[in-house]
């Protein structure tokens, strides 16, 4: 320990990330960035490709950047996981979906762990960024860690720090977002920190491993909760003839006990709608059932129903029924300027209109094909779409469009992002 310590202090340690994805690269970059030598290891060889040319796949990465730490020789990319046997210490930020019967698929990281071990050494910190249920750390891979004699806290050390990545923020990164840190011993929380230190500005140690699982785990169930209250307040707010927009802004003026949160098409992204179900499934195993989630996945889960359910209405009142008629989805990233396709809600919305037999078609200024399932399909110019239009939702709210030329130029406009704030038209619907 004494030496790995050692190491850290003099930035002489070796750092591997297991996963270039939005979690990693980023992450890899900034750990480069401080000074520290790092390699990352992904078993897609056009992303450790393009990392070596200095190029950039994550748009909140400069591809500046990349090049900058390749040329001083602190950042490379490598699909052979033997470079194990050189590192120091390994983060693993792969992904952890859920399987079809909303189970936790850890299939990715068992396999990073597996590779780990085989090429393992003593003195190495192994630290699990990926999302995933409490009691990961603890119960599947310090057995597989020390089950070549190794020993935590003396000979391998084990931690667990939540990513906390939220892609396009203008704000918050990697390196000034504060960092939770659980580790398996004092031993491992101790060493993780003083890694961690070199690349975040603030650590926030916490007693264990499985307490760092059940932040990460506390933070998303919170969103997910709220807005299933608040995509509920919405149907309420539709039945009753009241503008959820405007309830929510003048409930905002409060000064204490009350925190705004937005309706939506549904939940997108990779953390809000998994993570909670992470935490209802193991508390399944434990014969308790999490009522607050499950709820809440079920309104959010519906809310792509209920937008399809409003163009159809919509189209009525123009006699037309969904079935061949053009519909233009305006935004199809899970949220505002990014390019994010992750558990989007546009795309449960595109098949559900496709299912009832409209022809779709959509714009986005950031993603300029999508193919999911039986679907593939690109984006086409803004001014077309409307032309063809009979009815256009706008689904993400990005920045760069022109809501009013789409208000002027749509026969009808859904808007489920309240992107059309402060227009008055007969022809402007909201969530």
């Amino acid at each position: 320990m004494t030496e790995l310590i050692q190491k850290i202090e003099d930035k002489k340690v070796q750092v591997g990330v297991v996963g270039m994805g939005y979690v990693g690269l980023p992450l890899a970059v900034e750990i480069a960035n401080s000074g520290i030598k790092v390699t990352g290891i992904d078993i897609l060889s056009n992303k450790v490709n393009a990392i070596n040319r200095g190029e950039s796949y994550i748009s909140d990465v400069p591809s500046a950047k990349v090049k900058e730490n390749l040329a001083a020789g602190r950042l490379r990319a490598v699909t052979d996981f033997g470079v194990i046997k050189q590192l120091d210490a390994i983060i693993i930020c792969v992904p952890t979906p859920l399987g079809k019967t909303k189970d936790p698929d850890l299939s990715m990281v068992v396999s990073a762990v597996e590779r780990i071990a085989e090429n393992q050494r003593p003195n190495q910190l192994v630290v699990l960024e990926s999302t995933t249920y409490p009691g990961t750390t603890e119960e599947l891979m310090l057995p597989m860690l020390e089950q070549n004699g190794y020993k935590v806290g003396k000979s391998v050390f084990l931690a667990f720090s939540p990513e906390r990545v939220d892609p396009g923020n203008p704000t918050y990164n990697t390196s000034n977002t504060p960092k939770v840190i659980g580790g398996v011993t004092p031993q491992c929380l101790e060493v993780t920190m003083k890694l961690y230190r070199n690349f975040i500005q603030k650590v926030v140690p916490v007693s264990s491993s499985r307490a760092a699982e059940m932040v990460k785990l506390l933070e998303n169930t919170f969103r997910s909760v709220n807005i299933g209250l608040v995509n509920e307040m919405a149907l309420m707010c539709d039945r009753l003839k009241v503008d959820v927009w405007e309830v929510i802004e003048a409930a905002a003026s409060k000064p204490f006990g009350f925190m705004p949160f937005q309706p939506g098409p549904g939940l997108g992204g990779h953390c809000i709608p998994i993570d909670p179900l992470y935490l209802s499934w193991k508390l399944k195993t434990l014969n308790y059932r999490a009522r607050f989630i499950e709820l809440a996945s079920e309104i959010n889960a519906d809310m792509p129903q209920y937008v399809v359910n409003k163009v159809n209405d919509a189209l009525n009142d123009f006699s037309k029924s969904v079935k061949n008629s053009r519909v233009l989805i305006i935004g199809v990233s899970y949220k505002k300027d990014i390019d994010d396709l992750r558990e989007s809600p546009a795309l449960d919305i595109i098949q559900l209109l496709q299912s009832r037999g409209a022809k779709v078609m959509y714009h986005d200024p950031y993603v300029p094909e999508i193919q999911f399932d039986n679907t593939a399909l690109n984006s086409i110019a803004l001014e077309d779409g409307l032309a063809k239009s009979d009815c256009a939702v706008i689904v993400t709210n990005h920045s760069s469009i022109d809501y009013k030329k789409v208000v002027d130029q749509a026969p009808v406009v859904l808007d489920t992002r309240n992107a059309t704030r402060g227009m008055h038209s007969s022809k402007i619907i909201k969530l």
